[in-house]
């Protein structure tokens, strides 16, 4: 099975080799139907030096640590 891929932005990168990617995802409210925007962050390992603000692939890897369980892939 392929490693799950999405998309986000660098919220933090003031850590040594790892980045906080905040990935903005949309749902229709079951009742409601009004489009709800859900936020989440995740902590992803990076070798090189990426800026806040940049838009990121991560794919899903082995647990990297205690949080890290995400890598940088390629940036858009």
């Amino acid at each position: 099975m392929a490693a799950k891929r999405i998309t986000g932005t660098i919220v933090s990168n003031k850590m040594q080799k790892t980045v906080v990617v905040e990935v903005t995802r949309l749902y229709k409210h079951p009742r409601y139907k009004k489009l709800i925007r859900r936020k989440k962050k995740f902590y992803a390992h990076c070798e090189q030096e990426i800026q806040e603000g940049n838009k990121v692939v991560i794919e899903e890897c082995r647990p990297l640590s205690k949080l890290k369980r995400w890598r940088v892939v390629e940036i858009l």
